[in-house]
C-alpha cells in the first residue's frame, strides 16, 4: 500500500471538504463507541476507563470522555504538543454524540444483537478513525499524547501505544469497566481498518 500522508495541513486548504470530513467522522466515532458500549460484549481500552468512571462517578459516559480527553490534553504541555481545530473537535463531537446516540439506542441482550452491534460499531470505528484522522486537521487528545510521548522518549510509537493502552485497560478493568471478546477484537482488528480506509479518505494536498 502507497504511503499516505497525515501531517497536519492549515484549515485554509480545501476548508469545506475537510472540516465536512473532520466532524462527520467524529460523529461516526461517537456512534460507534454507542454501539460498543451497548452490545455489553467488551469495549476499547479508553472506552473501558470512561466506563469504569461513569459508573463510579455517577457522570454520563459522553461526559467522562470529555473530561478524560481534557486531562489527557493538559498532558501535551509538558510534551509541547499543539492542538489543532481537529483536537478541540475531537472532544467536543465525540462526547456529545456518544451520549445523544445511547439515549436513544438500549443495551442489547439477545446475542445476535450484542454481535451486531460490536461488529458494525468496530467497522465503523475504523471508518471514523480513517476519516477525521484523514482530514489533517489535528490529532484527537489521546493520538497526540501517544505521538509526543514517543517523540520526548525515543521510544517507537507500537511500544508507547501498547503501553498506553495497557495501562488505561488495567485502570478501568479495575473500576469495573467491561472487558471481554470485544475489547480483543477491537484490538485485532482497528488497525488493520483504519489502515484499509485510510487511502480512501485522508487528503491529499493539491
Amino acid at each position: 500500500m502507497a504511503h499516505v500522508e497525515l501531517h497536519p495541513v492549515s484549515v485554509t486548504n480545501d476548508p469545506t471538504r475537510r472540516l465536512g470530513q473532520l466532524f462527520a467522522g467524529l460523529v461516526l466515532y461517537g456512534t460507534s463507541m454507542a454501539m460498543m458500549t451497548r452490545s455489553g460484549l467488551g469495549l476499547n481500552p479508553w472506552d473501558v476507563l470512561h466506563e469504569g468512571v461513569a459508573g463510579r462517578t455517577g457522570l454520563t459516559f459522553g461526559t467522562v470522555t470529555a473530561v478524560t480527553a481534557v486531562a489527557v490534553l493538559l498532558l501535551w504541555v509538558p510534551l509541547r504538543q499543539r492542538p489543532g481545530i481537529g483536537t478541540i473537535a475531537n472532544v467536543v463531537v465525540i462526547s456529545v454524540t456518544v451520549d445523544l446516540v445511547r439515549l436513544v439506542l438500549p443495551d442489547q441482550h439477545a446475542f445476535a444483537w450484542q454481535a451486531l452491534l460490536l461488529i458494525g460499531g468496530i467497522v465503523l470505528n475504523g471508518l471514523a478513525t480513517a476519516a477525521y484522522v484523514g482530514a489533517r486537521l489535528g490529532p484527537g487528545p489521546r493520538d497526540g499524547l501517544m505521538t509526543g510521548l514517543a517523540a520526548r522518549t525515543g521510544r517507537s510509537v507500537r511500544l508507547v501505544r501498547t503501553l498506553i493502552e495497557l495501562t488505561v485497560l488495567a485502570i478501568g478493568w479495575l473500576l469495573g469497566g467491561t472487558v471481554g471478546v470485544g475489547t480483543v477484537l477491537y484490538a485485532l482488528a482497528i488497525g488493520p481498518l483504519t489502515q484499509a480506509f485510510l487511502p480512501l479518505v485522508a487528503y491529499r494536498k493539491r
